[in-house]
């Protein structure tokens, strides 16, 4: 028996839309970590890009469970000695809203060229209105 090998180009993309509006930040990254990467579709293989576009707007309200809203930290580090920075989710949420949750659904990817591939099909905005007006969008219920 033989296995299966995709083409990629014969891989017919759609574009997802997904409101993370209210839901918790784990379970709508790994919703959309699974579209991008195709495990939706019957042709799935994990050394081929065959996932679909998504969207996601409302991402400044996504939810976090508990306490974490006050006490999640994210860690970087600038490069030069004692170069460490933490800067907690609260402060991402008014710099840069689309951060966690890129953060999270790029921590569930392959972290391989492939993986850096299947991100670049992730476009994130933090209100309701997006860019993206030429492509019809399909909604996504989580």
């Amino acid at each position: 028996m033989k296995s299966p090998v995709v083409n990629p180009d014969a891989i017919e993309r759609k574009w997802k839309l997904v409101d993370a509006e209210g839901k918790t930040l784990g379970r709508v990254a790994s919703e959309i970590a699974r579209l991008l990467m195709g495990k939706h579709k019957p042709a799935y293989a994990p050394n081929t890009d065959v996932g679909d576009f998504v969207v996601v707007i409302n991402a400044e309200k996504v939810a976090l469970s508990g306490k974490k809203a006050e006490t999640k930290q994210y860690f970087h580090h600038t490069g030069y000695i004692g170069g460490e920075r933490w800067i907690s989710f609260k402060q991402y949420l008014t710099r840069k809203p689309e951060f966690p949750l890129e953060n999270a659904v790029w921590g569930m990817l392959p972290h391989t060229s492939l993986g850096h591939k299947i991100f670049k099909k992730l476009k994130v905005f933090a209100g309701a209105e997006h860019k993206i007006t030429d492509k019809q969008l399909e909604p996504v219920a989580l």
